[in-house]
């Protein structure tokens, strides 16, 4: 009973917090200037029209790359230790593994019209992100999201681990090649004018950044599908 009146008080002291948010939320009518300098720099400078991306994959790509690396440093660690839970249970277990319970036939159908939608969705968001709404960490994640789905429809199936960490390991080593390659035919670490801008709006313009786009995408959406198979067990 105290339980579960410590409950509903965590969570009506939530509702009073995210209620005073909405109440005292005002719109802003404008951008800041801040906001403003990047708006005008990133179209002129970098040839991107989605700002956003321009500002991650240029002005703070190496934050970024940090962040892909905190990513990456997840992944490892997940795979240090379940990959010993892994093995002990397969020596107990045996071949129990294959009298698991298939999923139903909806979910095992639906897997299978479903993936290849999401793959395309992803490349999509992935490679259009220097034009619309979208980039790498989007469409990895989305990418990421088909694993979850054929898990779904069959627990048992094995993805090749050592395939996914040596296209992990691979789209990263070229992430950080085109950023040394900035330090030398730009004006600095993963300056993405390191090619040529285009001409604005285009699918290719921007430079580097669609590049680095796809780079990003493929590692995260690797690194992701290494933790969500590891999980699995």
């Amino acid at each position: 009973m105290i339980r579960r009146a410590a409950i509903v008080l965590a969570v009506a002291q939530f509702g009073l917090v995210f209620a005073g948010l909405l109440v005292g939320h005002v719109e802003r009518q404008s951008l800041p200037p801040l906001g403003k300098r990047y708006v005008e720099l990133v179209p002129r400078e970098l040839g991107a029209a989605n700002v956003i991306t321009g500002i991650l994959l240029s002005y703070r790509a190496f934050d970024t790359l940090g962040e892909v690396a905190v990513l990456f440093m997840v992944a490892a660690s997940v795979g240090l230790v379940l990959a010993r839970r892994e093995r002990r249970k397969e020596n107990l277990l045996g071949d129990a593994r294959l009298a698991t319970r298939q999923a139903s036939e909806i979910v095992r159908t639906g897997a299978q019209i479903l993936v290849p939608l999401i793959a395309i969705f992803a490349v999509y968001i992935i490679t259009n992100g220097h034009l619309s709404a979208g980039g790498g960490f989007q469409g990895g994640a989305v990418a990421a999201s088909s694993v979850i789905l054929l898990l779904l429809a069959d627990p048992r199936q094995r993805f090749d681990q050592q395939l996914l960490s040596g296209m992990e390991s691979t789209a990263g080593i070229l992430f950080v090649l085109v950023g040394v390659a900035g330090l030398i035919f730009a004006n600095g670490f993963l300056d993405s004018r390191v090619l040529p801008l285009g001409q604005f709006g285009t699918f290719f313009s921007a430079g580097a950044i669609p590049l680095l786009s796809v780079l990003l995408g493929v590692k995260v959406g690797c690194e992701l599908s290494v933790i969500l198979d590891r999980f699995r067990t």
